[in-house]
């Protein structure tokens, strides 16, 4: 978008894209939807140490993880710096080429459509996991301590 064009940017109520007019832009319409995070594929997690990577990120906020059509994907929400208020870019001339090459053809601007599975706290990865991998393996201190052998307490 140009520096005039920015200027008559307003993100109006939602249309649907067969109701734009010629020379409408469906991004006029959009919360920025493709502005605001990233996702990228990871390979598909198979053991404890894949999920307990996984709940490290998630540990740090602004992630999440989800499926989709058996591609496991991570997402960190990050809304791009260049992102005005009016939900339009502020370098829409110099933008990334993965900008350029972005279209509004198979966006998401009308899919409200859910995830196949969506993961956002360590709490529903450690949940997942437990459900479909072998129990985790526990190191002889943790037997000891659920026999009921803990440290003494020490008050001064």
């Amino acid at each position: 978008m140009s520096t005039t064009e920015t200027s008559t940017f307003n993100a109006r109520t939602p249309i649907a894209r067969e109701d734009l007019k010629d020379g409408e832009n469906l991004c006029e319409y959009c919360t920025a939807k493709c502005c605001r995070y990233y996702a990228f594929p990871i390979d598909t997690p198979k053991k404890w140490k894949d999920f307990d990577y996984m709940r490290w990120y998630l540990l740090h906020g602004k992630a999440s993880f989800f499926v989709e059509d058996g591609t496991w994907f991570i997402m960190v929400y990050a809304d791009c710096k260049h992102l005005q208020a009016d939900n339009g870019c502020g370098t829409y001339e110099t933008r990334p080429q993965i900008c350029r090459e972005y279209t509004t053809k198979d966006c998401e601007y009308d899919n409200d459509s859910g995830y196949d599975q969506l993961f956002e706290c360590p709490e529903q990865i450690e949940e997942y996991a437990e459900a479909i991998l072998p129990p985790k393996k526990r190191s002889p201190w943790v037997r000891e301590r659920a026999a009921g052998l803990s440290l003494p307490v020490v008050s001064g």
